[in-house]
């Protein structure tokens, strides 16, 4: 969950895992049941990094990037849009008609977002904020994604503090069903 360095070593550490649980997926034949296993290993780990950049890497964006309030509302709405089809799967089976539409459409926002964040916003803050500020906001990432919700919440607030505040909440909750429900473990 943790992997250490600066906020744009953590993410893209991140992003590296998510691409790989994808991989499974695609792997694997349209309605193999293990699908949906790696759609709610995916949704976990998206909803803790999602969290953990609305908590922590937006704000500090708009503090240090010239032209940082753009960036990140526009980040925030790729969030949205990924929050939606995450909650929209986390209803279906594999076996489902409409899942490989949702898996597929998420799979592609998600990837989108990450080229994104990663040609565009990574370096821009590299180039803006300092190396102290980037292991900072790492650290704060990190221990953000620890107590962060595992699964979709669409109309949870995004903005600080109110995020900052519930997250940790939804997140013990989020836990607790997974714990009891076997959610994101490997069958």
């Amino acid at each position: 969950m943790g992997h250490g360095g600066t906020v744009i070593d953590e993410l893209t550490t991140d992003h590296r895992e998510v691409e790989a649980i994808f991989g499974g997926i695609e792997a694997l034949s349209p309605g193999d049941e293990k699908r949906k296993t790696y759609a709610d290993r995916a949704t976990i780990e998206l909803v803790r990094h999602s969290v953990a950049e609305e908590a922590y890497l937006y704000p500090a964006v708009r503090e240090t990037v010239e032209g940082g309030d753009a960036l990140a509302d526009k980040e925030m709405e790729d969030h949205a849009k990924a929050e939606r089809l995450m909650k929209q799967l986390e209803g279906l089976q594999a076996s489902d008609p409409e899942f490989d539409e949702k898996i597929s459409a998420l799979m592609d926002e998600i990837r989108s977002h990450v080229e994104d964040e990663e040609q565009n916003l990574f370096p821009r803050l590299r180039d803006a904020a300092t190396r102290e500020q980037l292991d900072e906001l790492g650290e704060k990432v990190r221990q953000a994604k620890q107590v962060a919700p595992t699964r979709p919440h669409p109309s949870a607030p995004k903005e600080p503090p109110a995020n900052k505040i519930l997250a940790p909440g939804a997140g013990m909750v989020d836990r607790a069903r997974d714990l009891l429900s076997g959610r994101g473990r490997e069958s």
